[in-house]
């Protein structure tokens, strides 16, 4: 896992052990064992990494009026109940949630409305709730609906 891998050498004294995954993949969820030995003494912990991953197809940045499909998935071993996506482009109380059995988000034709924060979330069986959060960037025209742009001589025109 060289060199995505490493321990903050100036925590170690503090007992602080902790391992750093940069960047995580999905291959690296699994069980990690960490075992200290201080004079004779063995410690150790176990602890189970989960990945999330979220797909788009086609990949970031997406075409404006394109079909795009949005996956997320995970590594959790319970079956799947319910996905949730949320979509907050401005804060406050503009919201669009979408929940379906899959984890799959189709949106026929994305609109630049459509670009910003979208989190999605799955509820497995046992009770257990994941989530992640992603920016979508949508490539289109961002301008005024009528495209009759009125500028004074001499002045400059955008």
């Amino acid at each position: 896992m060289k060199p995505r891998v490493s321990l903050q050498d100036s925590t170690l004294r503090k007992g602080n052990f902790s391992l750093r995954i940069v960047p995580v993949r999905s291959e690296d969820a699994g069980l990690y064992e960490a075992q200290v030995k201080y004079s004779s003494e063995v410690h150790s912990c176990h602890v189970e990494l989960g990945v999330i991953t979220v797909t788009l197809s086609p990949p970031n940045p997406v075409i404006e009026n394109e079909l795009l499909l949005i996956s997320c998935n995970s590594s959790h071993r319970a079956s799947l109940v319910e996905a949730c996506w949320f979509h907050n482009q401005h804060p406050g109380p503009i919201s669009r949630t979408f929940c379906s059995l899959s984890g799959t988000l189709s949106i026929l034709h994305p609109a630049m409305s459509d670009e910003g924060s979208w989190r999605c979330q799955l509820r497995y069986s046992d009770k257990e709730i994941i989530s992640a959060t992603f920016n979508l960037q949508i490539l289109g025209f961002d301008g005024p609906s009528n495209p009759v742009v009125y500028a004074a001589a001499g002045s400059a025109a955008d």
